[in-house]
């Protein structure tokens, strides 16, 4: 270890729990002050639940729904469960993105300067895109009523909510990681896309993985957002949700146990 970096993690270390507290507040405040200057950063948010709603139930529903055996109806209860788990994998991209771009325009410099705790400029990073999937989330929800969502249970859809929340966190920490690491927010983009495609499609999200090949049902047995999907599906519209709430939570758990303290460990050492 370097002396710039054992300085820079003493003066951390020594800066208690309300000083971290703090300084987080500090941050948020300022993260959404920026989205307030620029609300187009907020068009993702906004127009994403809307595009996806249309797109998978008027192009998709019929077809599906009918395999479903409820028609395009029955469709709209299968996968908006679905597209909560997507908002909280798709979302979470955007922690990365601007972590990078806050990188190249000297932001970190700024703050890395600070007498602040290096952790809160993270946590308040994933504080405010918690914020924006939740209201992502608000937005999903009233199209999803609009194209004729049953809200059964409303503890339902709240704990499913929750449980996408815990599962966005811990995948933000992974791309706060790519934020540091690579170069450029182009890059962070391209490998996130990498990431999100076959995870998202490869899942049980827009459909039942029964008749998906042999080797894809393997996968999409191992594969959190199904897990997380079938989670939802179950608190919000009834049917078993005990395993895949503890498999959710469990991946949640291992992900953020590796990715957060190297995602820490990367932003402290970074030249």
């Amino acid at each position: 270890m370097s002396a710039a970096t054992a300085t820079i993690t003493d003066a951390d270390a020594r800066i208690p729990l309300r000083g971290h507290l703090r300084h987080t507040g500090a941050l948020i405040r300022r993260n959404l002050l920026w989205i307030r200057q620029d609300p187009e950063s907020m068009f993702d948010a906004i127009l994403m639940p809307v595009v996806f709603t249309l797109l998978f139930v008027y192009v998709f529903g019929g077809s599906i729904g009918q395999a479903l055996g409820g028609g395009q109806d029955g469709y709209v209860q299968y996968v908006i469960p679905g597209m909560i788990a997507m908002m909280s994998m798709t979302l979470s991209q955007g922690v990365g993105t601007g972590f990078s771009q806050d990188f190249n325009s000297g932001v970190m410099d700024r703050f890395r300067s600070l007498p602040i705790g290096r952790g809160s400029v993270l946590f308040a990073k994933i504080s405010v895109e918690l914020l924006r999937m939740l209201f992502a989330t608000t937005v999903l929800m009233i199209v999803a009523v609009l194209v004729g969502f049953d809200i059964h249970h409303w503890g339902g859809l709240f704990a499913a909510v929750g449980l996408s929340a815990v599962f966005a966190s811990s995948i933000m920490w992974v791309f706060l990681t790519l934020g540091v690491i690579l170069k450029n927010a182009q890059s962070v983009q391209a490998m996130g896309f990498l990431v999100l495609f076959p995870l998202q499609f490869g899942s049980s999200i827009f459909a039942p993985t029964n008749s998906m090949p042999g080797w894809l049902q393997h996968f999409t047995d191992y594969n959190p957002l199904s897990t997380l999907a079938d989670a939802a599906r179950g608190l919000m519209v009834g049917g078993p949700v005990a395993h895949d709430l503890w498999v959710t939570l469990g991946w949640s758990a291992a992900i953020t146990a590796v990715a957060a303290p190297y995602a820490i460990h990367k932003f402290r050492t970074k030249n």
